[in-house]
């Protein structure tokens, strides 16, 4: 059991983000606030300094297996930070309570079932390569946590980099060297990590988005933007790469939010017949171009996206229909003159070659959604450039 996997199970850390909004509206501020601080310690992997505040999460919503583990993973790493061999015994069986609460309470985990074990004395599975299957670079890369875990920055910076120099493809020794610096307040120097990790996989998000948080502090509001917008377009359906601009957001007082464009909501019959969630009425000028966008899903439905997608055996909505329905009713629109003002932004997008990227971060169904990392490999400028000019208001 690891710190990253642990993290690559809380990407449940969404959790209970509705919950704690919630929580903070309706009973007191330090609760809110608890919330905010138990998941940005967690995130930082500053465990200790979580504990408190996930004590006092489980006071007010006992009923939440997931905080729960996550409150036990920090007592333990509390308990492996002490010299008192009581007071760790006593967090290790406190933690064991928190693990086999979030058991009965639903939670179906591997790494919950192994701690639950460890603590209990059974016999624990060995675990597999968290970081590389280079064993000294992965000697390096836990103990490198460890020492981050106990604020020894310098310690864990050292053997970060010998890690990376055995296996240069270790995404989270970039990251973790990054943070080493960052909690140095050594700008430049995180800086540099992050950079690396960006190097390493520019396809994943992390990177950018804590590589933000030392713009943020040295109050670079544009170049922090700049790396949120990058984490967004890269992984723009998780929910930390969302948040991280919404952050920057609420630090510059701008306002976000995608093109208001009502889409119909389509179903299909046994035929393939295009069903609009609500009927258009083709007497309404404003309405009427959506029928030329349902007879062009329709199509897609019936027999275009078979002949367009001749590796997959089953239909989706993909982009690339969505897109050609759209323009469809752009198209309508303008032959009908039509005063709906939502097909005349949809063309602006379009002549500025960013319809796509809204579909895509703005419209995405599961389907659509699938496209997005291949779109990703050659558009990235027509994402940044839709966030840049259709979703940052000032």
């Amino acid at each position: 059991m690891t710190t990253r996997s642990v993290l690559r199970f809380c990407a449940c850390i969404a959790f209970m983000s509705a919950a704690f909004f919630s929580i903070s509206a309706q009973t007191d501020r330090e609760l809110g606030e608890a919330a905010i601080q138990a998941l940005r310690l967690f995130e930082q992997q500053r465990f200790v300094e979580a504990v408190p505040h996930f004590e006092i999460l489980i006071k007010a919503i006992p009923d939440q297996p997931q905080a729960r583990f996550m409150y036990g993973f920090c007592l333990v790493a509390k308990s492996k930070q002490t010299s008192d061999t009581v007071e760790a015994k006593q967090l290790s069986v406190k933690a064991l309570e928190q693990f086999v609460k979030a058991k009965e309470q639903g939670l179906k985990s591997r790494d919950n079932d192994s701690l639950i074990a460890l603590l209990s004395g059974k016999a624990v599975p060995a675990p597999e390569p968290t970081y590389s299957l280079n064993k000294d670079a992965e000697k390096h890369m836990v103990e490198g946590e460890n020492f981050f875990a106990q604020s020894k920055y310098d310690e864990a910076i050292k053997k970060f980099e010998k890690a990376l120099a055995l296996d240069p493809k270790i995404y989270q020794a970039a990251l973790s060297g990054g943070d080493s610096y960052t909690a140095k307040s050594d700008w430049e120097n995180a800086e540099k990590w992050y950079q690396r990790g960006i190097a390493i996989d520019p396809n994943r998000e992390t990177a950018y988005r804590y590589s933000a948080t030392p713009l943020m502090k040295q109050k670079k509001y544009d170049a922090a933007r700049d790396r949120y917008i990058e984490a967004f377009i890269t992984e723009p359906y998780s929910h930390m790469s969302s948040r991280g601009i919404s952050q920057w957001a609420d630090v510059t007082e701008a306002k976000l939010g995608h093109p208001v464009v009502d889409v119909p909501e389509v179903t299909f019959d046994a035929t393939g017949k295009a069903l609009p969630k609500f009927a258009i009425n083709a007497e309404d000028s404003a309405a009427r171009p959506w029928l030329a966008y349902l007879a062009t899903r329709e199509t897609w439905k019936k027999e275009k996206f078979a002949k367009s997608f001749t590796k997959e055996s089953a239909y989706r909505r993909s982009l690339q229909e969505e897109t050609e329905a759209l323009r469809a009713g752009v198209a309508a629109a303008t032959d009908q003159k039509s005063n709906n003002n939502q097909f005349k932004l949809m063309a602006k997008m379009d002549s500025e070659g960013v319809l796509e990227a809204f579909i895509l971060l703005a419209k995405p169904s599961d389907g659509i959604a699938e496209d997005h990392s291949e779109f990703l490999k050659n558009n990235r400028q027509k994402l940044r450039q839709y966030v840049m000019n259709y979703v940052i208001h000032k």
